[in-house]
């Protein structure tokens, strides 16, 4: 796959991250919405009262997910740290990857992030942040280990590459609007399950809660659906813009291929797993269920990635 060009993916990627801020704001409102037009109207009902009452609960909706927005675009970097327990990686630690990463830095012009580590013999890497202060690369001890310098130079560049097409920005946006739904979803649940116990009218709020928690699911599985829309290709993109960046795909191709089976950490999100630069679907189920995995797959599958780059791109 050729690298279409750096500021032609930067240029993509904020179209779709202004897509994403005002897609997932809707989606929310036309949830809110659904639940009243079938709670308080229905098709029998007074569309004027639920437009009424719809009008009323904007701003309070756009204020909660503005809260919501803010407190996870300035806490991602912990957030993330603590579901992967990585932490600084110190100069003096491991020179080598300093070495390698400012060497790359420097080729395209970029300023270094910062670097991270996870403490673990499993072989995976990411890149995350949302603003030059935030942009960072976490490694796993496993990979730093295993691969030589050319491989490690290798997925090192890919997740830089990530930084500078601000994948890492966009996804760290779907995921923020993504745990609202998910967040509803429970709420909703919860109170569907326990909410109602001693009420005589256990029926009307049943249903009211039931019509809820269906609408919220409905909205939960099209926003997952705009997240992993965003993830398969640029992963093939960040392949090729590490191929730009070191003038070496059989690198690249090594790496992957060590990483191969060998790359899955135990982590508290399965948000954050999407970061990795291998993320493989689980291959336990019958073969209906795991061609559903691929098709909701984060990733590519690692063997059409290592050929493509055998080919040299």
């Amino acid at each position: 796959m050729e690298y279409i060009g750096l500021h032609s993916q930067i240029r993509r990627n904020n179209l779709r991250s202004t897509f994403l801020l005002l897609s997932f704001p809707a989606l929310i409102l036309l949830a809110v919405y659904l639940v009243l037009f079938f709670t308080q109207g229905g098709p029998d009902g007074y569309i004027a009262e639920v437009n009424y009452t719809f009008i009323k609960v904007i701003p309070f909706v756009i204020v909660a997910v503005g809260v919501w927005f803010m407190i996870a675009y300035f806490s991602n970097s912990a957030i993330i740290r603590a579901a992967t327990g990585s932490r600084p990686l110190e100069r003096k630690e491991n020179i080598r990857i300093y070495n390698l990463t400012e060497n790359l830095c420097m080729s395209v012009g970029m300023q270094m992030p910062n670097l991270y580590v996870i403490d673990s013999p499993v072989l995976n890497a990411f890149a995350s942040g949302i603003d030059q202060k935030s942009y960072a690369v976490t490694l796993t001890t496993g990979i730093i280990d295993k691969l030589d310098d050319r491989e490690l130079e290798g997925v090192i560049a890919h997740e830089l590459t990530h930084i500078r097409n601000k994948d890492v920005r966009l996804l760290i946006i779907s995921i923020i609007f993504v745990g609202i739904f998910a967040f509803a979803v429970q709420i909703l649940f919860r109170s569907l399950m326990y909410g109602n116990r001693g009420r005589k009218n256990d029926k009307v709020d049943g249903r009211v809660m039931l019509v809820a928690l269906v609408v919220a699911l409905v909205v939960y599985a099209l926003s997952i659906v705009f997240r992993f829309a965003l993830s398969r290709k640029r992963e093939y993109l960040a392949d090729a813009g590490a191929v730009q960046m070191t003038k070496n795909s059989h690198a690249l191709a090594s790496a992957l291929r060590k990483i191969s089976g060998h790359s899955n950490l135990d982590v508290k999100s399965s948000d954050v797993k999407q970061m990795f630069i291998d993320n493989a679907p689980a291959e336990d189920g019958a073969s209906f269920f795991s061609g559903l995995s691929g098709l909701f797959a984060t990733h590519p599958p690692i063997e059409k990635r290592i050929a493509i780059l055998e080919r040299g791109l």
